[in-house]
């Protein structure tokens, strides 16, 4: 069958791709060759648009032992223990099924976790969605939520941290980036190389149905009117079904059975053994006749390119079969050899003994095509923010506003979906700056979070990435951790528009900077394009998922208020920087302007100060400055407490909106007894870090002096309302 332009243009694949196809194989494929160069050359896992990007990041560090390039990636904690962790994108399939599309994007990352020896033992989530008013909103976003839940809880993971948020830049295409983080010892990492020949082929787990066919060639276009019409395309998980494989998996890692293992997740069969023989420089022949099939008369196009969830490919040993069967037979889960090893350095499929495909395994993987996509630099915004033409608002008013705001109300709604203490192991969890995780049996704890910022990033792509890496690196400061490796999830829109590029490569460049001063590598990640439904472009959203090492975890702490008269102690400098705050955006609407500098000489310093004053036990709660400033953040401080501030008025202010609404960078609020206040002082003297006592902590009510004054409980109830509203 002579293949047509539309058959090529329906597997997402240009009109000039297949003509290197065609170069490659010294010949025209054949259908089932096709599909599998659709799948191998998407831009969900060939990274064809990224790569020569991503190459800039930092990657190295003495923390390091995994950076990209496997399942995860894999950071020493001390001893023998390791980190590995992972955040990846299940946008397009959550947009049209959201239930089964956040549930195995949940499903998805825990595999890329346990495949590399780690038992997970947190999960964690950033969420966006459109506007409130958008019709679709409501039903997305309970939908989500219930997916993420329904599978995290079911196999008996705590989903300890992440953020919702509202804009309607993604009314049309929203974002589910799901992180997983596993414990493991470091002899025991697993690795997806293949290595040797005639080794033994391995699929485990759920059998092959027709759910996920070109799942991520769906995910590697535009959304459009039709949108509706890729509901086959969405995978459809089983949470229990993974529990057994997780378990039958780490069963069989306790020996010396497995030379690699590969998740079978986007692209399905085909991915994980092109994957495993290409780092392994080696071919693989695969029978799919023995392939174990949900569904009858399966094609070899269908079980090459399903992505029916809960399975995995595994090369063992030589003798190391029967034994290995044996433990998947106990976990009720289906063990077939389907194939070996060989020297062809090829893709050879075989079906009822005839030869269905041949394809050389480097034509597939490193000969993929890498574009240099053409980018332009941002334009900066030449609007800037007089306060003096807006019409006048009351403090009162603003603060309210935000408060009761989607983006800025309480999340509980969500997060009390979500199992968050199950393993007995979860110190702090959501709503903190970031979560803490204690390794089990053990004084020493991980701290966790996730972070995005699209305003910013929309606004100036390089500020925005510095400041996105540099929000995260104060959330683990503030739990008092030492910030260790970063993992990122970059959604964009189109690459093929020079403006969304100069987008991703502006990001790029700002996440870079900050990882390399901050000495904060990048282990693993995900690439997200084409994040827009008939031309628009959602707003630039990288997202940030970082890990910090906590050595003794004796008094954990946390951003919420602890006694009165206390003393409250603002470190950092503040400027009034309002242009694309969430004091213009949700009073007055108004996104204009560039988003506020990041000094990271200042940021390094702050946070290292601040870690100082935590392990000296001079503190009593910490929290950063971020989105709202100064009052939102001491808001946060208060509900939910008994404990509610009085904050003085500064002598020489003469803009209370700029100073307590304002969003300058590297800022943190301390809470210390007034008998620690000689050594707290002595610390950041030392370190040359600006600081200011602005009030004390007191009963019952939030106060700033001359502006505002409520009842803690009231302002409680403020920002609790908005979803029973919604």
């Amino acid at each position: 069958m002579k293949i047509s332009n539309q058959v090529i243009e329906s597997h997402g694949l240009k009109l000039d791709e297949f003509s290197l196809i065609k170069k490659l194989l010294k010949r025209e494929p054949n259908l089932l060759e096709l599909g599998i160069f659709s799948a191998m050359w998407n831009e969900h896992c060939s990274y064809k648009s990224s790569r020569k990007h991503l190459k800039n990041l930092p990657t190295k560090g003495k923390q390091v032992i995994q950076g990209p390039g496997e399942n995860a990636g894999v950071i020493d904690i001390g001893g023998d223990d390791a980190i590995v962790f992972k955040i990846e994108s299940h946008n397009h399939p959550s947009y049209i099924e959201p239930y089964q599309g956040a549930a195995t994007g949940v499903g998805g990352i825990l595999r890329d976790v346990f495949t590399m020896g780690a038992r997970p033992i947190a999960l964690l989530n950033s969420i966006h969605f459109g506007s409130p008013k958008f019709f679709k909103t409501k039903s997305l976003l309970n939908g989500v939520v219930s997916g993420i839940g329904g599978y995290g809880n079911c196999i008996g993971i705590p989903t300890v941290a992440g953020e919702t948020k509202f804009n309607a830049t993604y009314n049309e295409n929203i974002l589910v980036n799901a992180m997983a983080v596993g414990h493991v010892k470091k002899n025991k990492i697993f690795y997806s190389k293949a290595k040797g020949l005639n080794k033994s082929v391995v699929y485990v787990g759920s059998k092959t149905g027709r759910d996920g066919i070109h799942g991520a060639s769906m995910a590697s276009a535009e959304f459009d009117e039709n949108s509706e019409e890729k509901k086959p395309t969405v995978q459809v998980g089983d949470p229990f079904t993974e529990k057994l494989l997780m378990e039958a998996c780490l069963e069989l890692m306790k020996d010396n059975s497995i030379i690699s293992i590969q998740d079978m997740g986007a692209a399905g069969l085909t991915s994980s053994s092109v994957e495993m023989a290409s780092k392994g420089e080696l071919g693989i022949e695969l029978n799919l006749e023995k392939v174990p099939c949900r569904e009858e008369n399966m094609s070899p196009y269908e079980m090459m390119l399903s992505e029916s969830q809960e399975r995995m490919l595994i090369i063992l040993e030589d003798g190391k079969e029967e034994n290995a069967k044996k433990i998947f037979d106990k976990w009720d889960l289906d063990f077939v050899v389907i194939g070996k090893t060989t020297d062809s350095n090829k893709l050879v499929l075989k079906y009822n003994n005839a030869i269905k495909a041949e394809i050389p395994i480097s034509a597939l993987s490193s000969k993929a095509p890498i574009y240099d996509r053409k980018w332009i630099k941002k334009k900066l915004p030449k609007i800037k923010v007089d306060l003096k033409k807006l019409k006048k608002v009351k403090f009162e008013d603003a603060l309210i506003k935000i408060l009761s705001s989607a983006n800025y109300s309480n999340k509980s709604w969500v997060t009390e979906q979500y199992d968050q203490m199950v393993m007995c192991d979860t110190v702090k969890q959501s709503g903190a700056d970031a979560a803490i995780i204690r390794i089990h049996n053990k004084k020493k704890a991980i701290a966790v979070s996730v972070d995005s910022s699209a305003n910013y990033c929309k606004a100036h792509p390089i500020s925005g990435g510095k400041q996105v890496v540099c929000e995260n690196w104060r959330n683990l400061i503030s739990v008092g951790s030492k910030p260790l490796a970063i993992t990122n999830c970059l959604n964009f829109g189109n690459p093929e528009n020079p403006e969304i590029m100069g987008e991703f490569a502006e990001c790029l460049k700002g996440i870079k900077e900050s990882c390399e001063f901050l000495n904060f590598p990048v282990v693993s990640g995900n690439v997200s394009f084409y994040n827009g439904t008939n031309n628009k472009n959602i707003n630039p959203t990288p997202v940030i998922g970082g890990v910090g090492l906590i050595s003794k975890l004796d008094n954990p702490i946390n951003h919420k208020f602890k006694k009165e008269n206390n003393l409250i102690i603002l470190v950092g400098k503040t400027f009034g920087h309002l242009e694309q705050s969430a004091f213009l955006e949700e009073v007055y609407s108004n996104i204009d302007g560039l988003p506020p500098e990041v000094n990271l000489v200042n940021e390094k310093n702050n946070g290292e100060g601040i870690l100082e004053i935590i392990n000296k036990e001079l503190a009593k709660s910490v929290h950063d400055i971020s989105s709202g400033g100064l009052v939102v953040a001491l808001a946060e401080m208060s509900m939910g407490t008994d404990f509610g501030v009085k904050i003085d008025r500064p002598k020489k202010l003469t803009n209370s909106i700029k100073y307590f609404f304002g969003e300058d960078q590297s800022r943190y609020i301390v809470e210390i007894e007034k008998n620690n206040l000689e050594k707290t002082a002595k610390i950041l003297k030392k370190n040359n870090i600006f600081f200011e006592i602005i009030g004390t902590t007191q009963m019952k009510y939030f106060e700033i002096q001359g502006e505002f004054k409520s009842d803690i409980k009231e302002l409680y109830k403020i920002n609790n309302q908005w979803y029973n509203n919604f």
